[in-house]
């Protein structure tokens, strides 16, 4: 895990893309059809299955790398062209409809990047990860928020685009603050 927060960049795959028109216009030189539509299908099966066991199975078949103790929430979305560049550390918690993604298409290219999700670390439901980010061990990710940057060990983020909270204590101006003035 770097302490650089924008390093996400630095892990990132840049892939240029033939012709005149966007990157999403050549996604089949990118990847396989026939591996997206597998990926796609097994992508539907962990998305609605109950079964965190049937879920960590279903995912290493897709090449993702899942430890022990994973809870993977329901509707949560492994990216499903680049599947095999998640790894996913022991006794983490992806939450409902929490998106991992490990591709961006753009205009003139595509890129590809590592996803890592550290041990015991939580992400919150309907959270999005884009490509290339390390969220640390014990790292939170607050519910609807968009990860742009690496999230350091321990650490809690929110927002969009998701940043450090601040300490659980009181902040400057809360009312409990004026009581305290009295």
């Amino acid at each position: 895990m770097s302490d650089d927060p924008s390093s996400r960049h630095d892990r990132i795959r840049h892939h240029p893309t033939p012709g005149g028109s966007n990157s999403l216009g050549h996604w089949t030189s990118a990847r396989h059809p026939l591996r997206v539509a597998f990926n796609y299908v097994v992508v539907w099966l962990i998305r609605i299955s109950p079964s965190l066991k049937l879920k960590r199975w279903l995912m290493r078949r897709l090449g993702m790398t899942v430890e022990r103790g994973v809870s993977w929430g329901l509707e949560a979305t492994p990216d499903v062209f680049w599947p095999d560049l998640i790894t996913v550390e022991a006794d983490a918690i992806v939450g409902y409809d929490a998106t991992i993604l490990c591709h961006e298409f753009l205009q003139d290219e595509y890129r590809t990047g590592e996803v890592v999700i550290g041990e015991k670390a939580m992400i919150g439901a309907g959270a999005i990860v884009l490509p290339g980010v390390e969220i640390g061990a014990g790292a939170s990710v607050a519910a609807n928020s968009l990860v742009t940057r690496d999230v350091p060990p321990g650490a809690t983020v929110a927002g969009v685009p998701a940043e450090p909270m601040g300490s659980a204590g009181v902040k400057s101006g809360d009312a409990s603050d004026e009581k305290a003035d009295e």
